[in-house]
């Protein structure tokens, strides 16, 4: 175990529980689902298949796997003869349509479960009476068949049409006992993963649907501009493969007999646009008008005999986009609409586009495709109104896809905040902690995925009420540092595209609490790991901190310019710890520029994690490594700089995600086993502890506390923007030229 040196010697002084400690974001959608989470329903086929269709997004998390082995495990049938599929909108299901807060496994479990045991108890009863004499308690399940005393196997696809009931019936699911499952708790590869590696998995834009054409929409040069004349329509026309032109509420949309065509087609564009409400505005507009807003902190900042510790930090803007680009189906007729697309919150989704169409919300079908990705992204379903649009000027059906640029540009963005944090200290003791966290709007338009809270969600004061509710059930309190609060301001602006991103508000957080945890500790001279040993508030979240610092032999000599860094972080009835090395003194070349781009480099990752029940060891640990991808580019590279109005990052060539220099060569994840029989969440679960971790090795490393994420969102720009339009000339812009 590492060195117990500078450890305390007093006891600390026990904290308040916050709002997130007693009833969180989790519990609170458990309850949003729990009331509709009867009519969900599972079909076991006569050829002994069964079929779900799970009223969630599968966006890379892998819950489609998850899904099938509880099912497996619960009806004793085969993971291979489960076959889990995405559920169509479904209004009815009220709350329980919505993928995010790292919720589908928490708030389906047990559902999921009940209803393959009910299933299970129905062909017990049929094969029962089929046998003649028996009852069911005499007979059991295994591997899809079952089974009499005296080995007689009766496959459930004989058993299909005789377990059916005609009407709904109330019956009571008996559960098995945990200690009973066998799949549950195992390793296993991704149910679809063959069809990903070999190109048959199907994603929106792979789909097969009669007529629909490409189709682009030519965006404007400054967000959420809009068109106020389009002078060149018949001459764009014209052009080779073009099929329709309309000008749509979101910009000028072309179909045409391939992308390719589309894109030359909106190059040829003369459009006279109006700007958006952004304006001319900056980076430093906005910061200038977050520190405005920021709440005071409310403990003196020079209190008697007691010292105070103050730390202040920035987030710049942060995309959002997936590798999956911006894109959906839509077939638009008179009287009805049908759309294709990656939807996390299709009743919200089936209610907008029923509007901006004119049509009964019952009209639209919305069909929800697994994701290329999410981040948060496809809480909003911005390119599906473009497709709804432009099918419907168009009349006809059409595959929409944004560019790159229009996704980086135009998507939806992390918002721009501070964070502050003060903590009270005597000698050695934490007598107060105190943090506040200043935002852009998060636009929370897509409320808990039903029609009231998304409709709440864009209205002004309703929306403000929807970032401090998801503010104050995400963010708890880790240390006993005596009297704690934690509050949230968010400008009520609206003039950029918003959303959540992975994590929603607790990457930042964490970075801001973990930071000044290392200052505080830094300040009263103890050992950071020591330190957070002594004052976690949790016994559970004591045991990952242990095993990530003796994993990753915390305290171990390191040469000059690297360092060690620890952060842990509650959430989603889960805990966890992070150990990151970095080494400050690493270079790389950016081969489009042919300039050295000083490191930092993170050389080593150390995770531990404890989320309760564990379905998929396999799939936990794939959630957790990209969970540390993401909170290395939140920490040291990516990010998109506004610049007069407009962000300057197009693609992904600009925006610095973790690329493979930057991936640490020896990254370990540790799943702690727990007493606890009910799953926690873990989508988003691996990113704030790995946020801390890495900021404080920075320090370590560097010598430097940072205070600006991304690292290096203010050094030189590593590519060199380019205009909107190709009428923009060059124009040079803080030393860099910009390139047509």
């Amino acid at each position: 175990m590492p060195s117990e040196a500078g450890a305390l010697t007093a006891l600390p002084v026990p904290s308040n529980d916050l709002p997130a400690d007693i009833f969180d974001l989790g519990d609170a959608q458990n309850y949003g689902a729990k009331p509709t989470s009867h009519l969900i329903w599972m079909e076991l086929r006569e050829d002994g298949t069964v079929h779900f269709a799970l009223p969630r997004m599968e966006a890379g998390q892998g819950i489609v796997t998850s899904t099938a082995m509880i099912i497996a495990d619960e009806l004793d049938i085969p993971v291979s003869k489960v076959e889990v599929t995405l559920a169509k909108a479904r209004p009815e299901l009220v709350m329980n349509q919505l993928t995010g807060g790292s919720n589908t496994t928490m708030s389906t479990y047990y559902p999921v479960r009940a209803a393959a045991a009910i299933a299970r108890g129905a062909l017990l009863e049929a094969a029962a009476a089929m046998l003649g004499g028996l009852t069911p308690n005499l007979l059991d399940t295994e591997a899809g068949s079952v089974v009499a005393p005296d080995g007689t196997k009766i496959p459930y696809g004989d058993l299909a049409a005789a377990a059916a009931v005609p009407k709904t019936t109330e019956v009571e699911a008996e559960l098995k006992a945990t200690s009973e499952l066998n799949i549950v708790g195992s390793p296993m590869g991704r149910t679809d993963a063959r069809a990903a590696v070999t190109g048959a998995k199907r994603f929106t834009l792979d789909l097969d649907i009669a007529d629909a054409l490409p189709c682009m929409v030519a965006k404007p040069p400054t967000i959420f501009g809009k068109v106020r004349k389009l002078n060149n329509e018949a001459e764009v026309a014209e052009m080779p493969g073009v099929t329709h032109v309309a000008v749509i509420e979101t910009g000028v949309a072309i179909r045409a007999r391939t992308f390719g065509q589309c894109i030359d087609a909106i190059r040829a564009l003369d459009v006279d646009w109006d700007p958006g409400p952004v304006g001319a505005d900056s980076d430093e507009d906005v910061l200038a008008d977050l520190k405005r807003a920021e709440v005071p902190l409310l403990v003196p900042s020079v209190p008697l005999l007691a010292k105070t510790v103050d730390t202040e930090f920035t987030f710049a803007f942060a995309s959002n986009a997936s590798l999956e680009p911006d894109c959906a189906i839509a077939d638009v007729r008179a009287d009805s609409a049908e759309i294709w697309g990656g939807f996390k919150a299709p009743v919200p989704a089936q209610q907008e586009i029923a509007l901006k169409l004119g049509l009964p919300q019952g009209k639209v079908t919305i069909n929800v495709v697994t994701g290329g990705g999410s981040f948060g992204r496809k809480l909003f379903h911005d390119g599906a109104i473009d497709a709804a649009l432009a099918s419907q000027a168009m009349r006809a059906p059409v595959r929409v896809m944004w560019h790159r640029a229009d996704a980086c540009r135009h998507g939806r963005m992390h918002p721009m905040c501070t964070s502050r944090a003060r903590a009270t200290t005597l000698g050695k003791q934490v007598l107060t902690y105190e943090q506040r966290h200043t935002s852009a709007r998060t636009d929370f338009g897509h409320g808990f995925g039903d029609i009231i809270t998304a409709a709440a969600g864009k209205l002004p004061v309703t929306d403000y009420t929807l970032s401090q509710t998801v503010y104050s059930l995400t963010a708890g309190a880790h240390y006993n540092f005596g009297a704690t609060t934690s509050l949230l301001n968010e400008l009520v602006d609206r003039r950029f595209n918003t959303a959540s991103m992975r994590n929603i508000y607790s990457p930042n957080v964490a970075i801001a609490r973990e930071v000044t945890v290392d200052k505080i500790a830094r300040t009263t001279n103890q050992d950071p790991y020591q330190f957070r040993r002594a004052f976690v508030r949790k016994d559970r979240s004591r045991a990952v901190l242990d095993r990530v610092a003796e994993a990753g032999n915390w305290g171990r000599s390191m040469p000059a310019g690297h360092g060690q860094g620890l952060g842990i972080h509650n959430e989603y009835h889960g805990f966890s710890a992070c150990l990151i090395e970095v080494d400050a003194t690493a270079a790389t070349v950016n081969r489009k520029i042919r300039k050295a781009v000083t490191g930092p480099r993170v050389t080593k990752v150390v995770f531990a994690v404890d989320v309760g029940l564990i379905i998929n060891p396999t799939g936990l640990e794939a959630q957790m490594m990209g969970g540390i991808m993401d909170a290395l580019a939140i920490v040291f590279t990516s990010s998109v700089h506004l610049k007069d109005g407009n962000f300057l990052e197009a693609s992904w060539d600009n925006y610095a995600y973790t690329r493979q220099w930057n991936t640490p060569p020896e990254l370990e994840i540790h799943l702690i086993e727990s007493n606890d029989e009910s799953p926690g969440g873990a989508g988003e679960f691996g990113v704030a502890a790995a946020c801390g971790a890495a900021a404080n090795a920075y320090w370590a490393a560097t010598g430097t506390m940072p205070t600006q994420f991304p690292i290096n969102h203010k050094g030189p720009l590593h590519f060199e923007p380019f205009p909107y339009t190709p009428s923009v000339p060059p124009s040079p812009t803080d030393g860099l030229d910009y390139v047509s």
